[in-house]
């Protein structure tokens, strides 16, 4: 295990640090999807950093540490995180089902727009009444012949409003429960599906959340990913791509939040001396920096152990948790710094917290986290 990185990787993340910089941000009051900023990302090979060439041209097939460290240069360079999770939900939680599940002929009918970003997809697992607990979903999928009908609803759908397909969670068999459940691609352009209106959210303001509703859509048995019952050990595997890349760009926002902390207590004058001489700020600084290096060894041994194809369960589970409650706290110790100013939306400060407090929810809360981390220890 080394995370010494290479000559070509440390140029890719320079390289993606560059580019960062370049996507201009919209304000957190705005909540229009940045299609201009979208396409830049698929121009630059965001969506295709993992997608083998076998099946999308522009897909660059990378190692899942590349993948990540680039990730990570985007995520510290770029102010509008809410873009990068849409383009990293799109990826990792859609994508890679395809791309690890999905027949040859579905594989090279869908990845190389994907991998583009030409054509957008949205996870849709959630409901109303069930969250993310896969063994309980009302959204049925009825088998008739060789087709499927879906009916029910799902909540909290990132790229809901945008998307051109749907990797849909579905009951086939409620006797089954968690053996139950089957995955499936749904083009937007099914007969029978409606979305919600945009929710307005707190942070994360480029990434749409919606509603989908399936009303008797009708699917081909070809757009189902893996076997009949296997969609809850879909969903887990997704889950661990997901919870190791997307959270790559969390890491790279605290870098940038404790740069602009450590710039600040630098030049901030009080008195004849910059705050960066007071203990309280720079031990909160400090503070910063080992909760930022902590949370980026335990995602980089996560994604090392996803690429050693072992059981990484726990890993994940603890690198998910540490680096959403780490990104949590160092938004308010940016807010703390920076004083009146962190507070003032016109410095743009307090835009971290607002798009860190959704990762305690997202991918799998925090106490799912514990509850996975639990199981792994061994407690009964």
């Amino acid at each position: 295990m080394n995370f010494e990185w290479t000559h070509e990787q440390a140029e890719l993340f320079e390289h993606a640090l560059r580019f960062g910089k370049e996507l201009s941000a919209p304000l957190q009051e705005d909540n229009g999807f940045p299609r201009d900023n979208w396409n830049a990302l698929g121009d630059f090979g965001y969506f295709g950093l993992p997608i083998p060439e076998k099946y999308a041209k522009d897909g660059s097939g990378f190692d899942i540490l590349t993948t990540i460290k680039i990730i990570e240069g985007l995520g510290q360079s770029c102010t509008d995180t809410g873009l990068l999770f849409a383009g990293a939900a799109h990826t990792f939680a859609c994508s890679m089902p395809i791309l690890e599940h999905g027949s040859e002929t579905l594989k090279h009918q869908l990845l190389p727009d994907l991998a583009t970003g030409r054509k957008i997809a949205a996870n849709a697992i959630s409901e109303a009444s069930a969250g993310s607990d896969i063994s309980n979903l009302a959204t049925t999928a009825q088998k008739e012949g060789d087709y499927y009908v879906l009916n029910g609803g799902k909540s909290y759908v990132t790229n809901g409003s945008i998307a051109d397909y749907y990797v849909v969670y579905a009951t086939t068999n409620k006797k089954h429960g968690y053996l139950g459940q089957t995955a499936f691609v749904v083009p937007r352009n099914t007969p029978g599906i409606s979305v919600g209106n945009d929710y307005h959210k707190l942070g994360l303001r480029s990434a749409p959340l919606n509603q989908v509703f399936f009303d008797n859509c009708t699917i081909h048995k070809d757009y189902a990913l893996g076997r009949e019952g296997q969609g809850a050990r879909i969903f887990a595997a997704s889950m661990d791509w997901e919870r190791c890349c997307l959270f790559a760009i969390f890491v790279g926002a605290m870098q940038r939040d404790l740069n602009q902390c450590i710039e600040y207590a630098n030049t901030r004058m009080q008195g004849d001396k910059t705050i960066s001489r007071f203990q309280a700020v720079s031990h909160r600084i400090a503070d910063m920096g080992v909760r930022l290096e902590s949370a980026r060894l335990m995602l980089y041994y996560a994604a090392w152990q996803k690429s050693q194809d072992v059981d990484n369960t726990k890993a994940v589970a603890m690198s998910k948790l540490a680096i959403s409650e780490a990104f949590v706290q160092s938004g308010i110790d940016s807010i703390r710094v920076h004083g009146a100013l962190g507070y003032l939306d016109e410095g743009r400060v307090n835009n971290s917290i607002k798009d860190a407090l959704g990762s305690v929810l997202f991918s799998g809360t925090s106490d799912i986290q514990r509850e996975l981390i639990c199981n792994r220890l061994g407690l009964l």
